[in-house]
């Protein structure tokens, strides 16, 4: 089958400095030594003064405790590391990014009860001629009050240069009576099938269909003489560029 003319090609942290603060405490106990010295120094025949001497020569080693603090002070940057980290959270999460709709998702179409209306149409007024018919079929489900059992249907049955023929379908629960013109009750296609979805106005079918015609070549696929466009949205109520409709492409 032929592709509409229309949907053809024309059919993406830091170290503090504390050594010189560390060096200036570790020289303030010597001046303590010398004091302590001076008992030591005085004459005694008894062995008792000889553990005083021991505290004294303990008191010495005083100044390397005392550097250690020093050197404990060094640490005291590290608080500041924690400011940085309460930064990461300020960051915001990135933005979800939307996926692609499926392309060529491959599915089985089940058959449903619809009433229909046939067509012709030519590629200067091809939308407005769909829109027509699905009036068309409103307008007698309304009256009968049958409420639609599903999304409104596409079938395009062959095309050519200058238009192409279809079958406007809406599934419906129960038999439509008092059919007018080119209506009747009929099924829907069924099988396996290849899913695309568009979105935007009818007259943007042409990069999508481009698309699927070239997904087919690239896969060697063969498809069958028709083309199906399932309404998502609907067309009497939504604005044509907020379109989304899927495609169905029946495989041979």
């Amino acid at each position: 089958m032929k592709l509409p003319r229309a949907f053809r090609p024309v059919l993406a942290g830091m170290i503090a400095a504390t050594l010189p603060i560390g060096a200036a405490l570790a020289q303030s106990p010597a001046p303590a030594a010398s004091p302590t010295a001076t008992p030591s120094a005085v004459p005694s025949p008894s062995a008792s003064p000889a553990p005083a001497a021991s505290p004294t020569s303990q008191a010495s080693p005083v100044p390397a405790p005392s550097a250690s603090p020093t050197s404990s002070a060094s640490p005291s940057p590290a608080p500041s590391a924690p400011p940085a980290a309460a930064q990461t959270p300020a960051t915001p999460p990135p933005a979800a990014v939307q996926t692609a709709d499926p392309f060529g998702e491959p599915v089985t179409l089940e058959t449903k009860k619809v009433v229909t209306v046939k067509g012709t149409a030519n590629w200067d007024s091809a939308f407005e001629t769909l829109i027509e018919s699905f009036k068309a079929l409103t307008a007698l489900l309304d009256k009968q009050g049958i409420k639609p059992a599903g999304n409104a249907l596409i079938v395009y049955t062959s095309t050519d240069d200058t238009g192409f023929t279809f079958i406007a379908q809406i599934p419906v629960s129960q038999d439509v009576k008092n059919l007018g013109k080119n209506m009747s009750m009929g099924q829907s296609p069924e099988g396996k099938s290849l899913k695309f979805v568009h979105r935007g106005s009818y007259d943007n079918m042409d990069n999508t269909y481009e698309a699927i015609t070239n997904h087919l070549d690239e896969k060697k696929l063969e498809a069958k003489d028709l083309f199906i466009e399932e309404y998502i949205t609907d067309p009497l109520k939504t604005a044509e560029d907020k379109l989304v409709i899927n495609v169905y492409v029946p495989l041979k």
